[in-house]
């Protein structure tokens, strides 16, 4: 049993959660953008003194690990390690998508496959493939979606597929057993389970060296458009 501020900024979602005992008790975040180094700290600072806390107060801090947004990884995660090394605290790391595969099966709680996918641009996404209970079917890896992807599981069994990442391949996946929900965001109050249970079994990170899960190297882009 734990008190522990969860904190997700692996996509455009910047959103903390204070979680005791695995149940949320505060939520903030929001979905307007990357605006994740200004309102990151902001939230947490808020959620912390409207519920009479510190960060002497928590048990844990969970971050969310990534896949996603390189930028937005290194915010939250910069963050997490912070308030760790400040208050003395663990470290606890959740999965992205494990924490958005999570959070959908519980909500559903039907035998299928459920595939969480974070855009990672293009045609691309970051994904993998989950069962109800939460075990991995197929490991996290970024992937370019085609025709013929997920054919060979998707013969005699349906896959829910969510996550900002599915919208953009809802055309190409045409197999009767590809089903689709929309509105599924990362949100720190998706992973106060999975960061309450390793709470439970001191899964702790290294706070010192620990690194989000980028999956795949940072590439910087220039602007097409240069003002001189």
């Amino acid at each position: 049993m734990a008190l522990i501020l969860n904190i997700d900024t692996s996509t455009d979602v910047c959103s903390v959660a204070i979680a005791r005992d695995g149940y949320v008790i505060a939520l903030r975040e929001n979905d307007e953008g990357f605006n994740h180094s200004v309102l990151l700290g902001v939230y947490v600072d808020e959620l912390l003194k409207e519920n009479n806390l510190t960060s002497d107060d928590l048990d844990a801090v969970a971050v969310s690990m990534g896949p996603g947004s390189y930028t937005g990884l290194r915010i939250g995660v910069s963050l997490a390690k912070g308030i760790c090394f400040g208050a003395g605290k663990p470290l606890i790391a959740v999965s992205t998508l494990e924490a958005l595969a999570n959070a959908v099966a519980r909500r559903k709680g039907e035998e299928m496959y459920y595939c969480p996918m974070i855009d990672a641009r293009r045609m691309e996404v970051y994904t993998a493939i989950y069962d109800r209970e939460g075990e991995m079917i197929q490991d996290i890896r970024a992937e370019v979606i085609e025709e013929g992807s997920f054919a060979d599981l998707l013969v005699d069994r349906k896959i829910l597929f969510f996550g900002n990442g599915s919208d953009k391949v809802k055309n190409v996946l045409k197999n009767p057993n590809a089903v689709f929900i929309s509105g599924v965001t990362t949100s720190a109050g998706n992973m106060v389970v999975l960061a309450e249970r390793k709470f439970a079994e001191k899964k702790f990170e290294d706070v010192a060296y620990f690194e989000p899960f980028y999956l795949k190297d940072f590439v910087a882009t220039v602007p097409k458009r240069k003002v001189l």
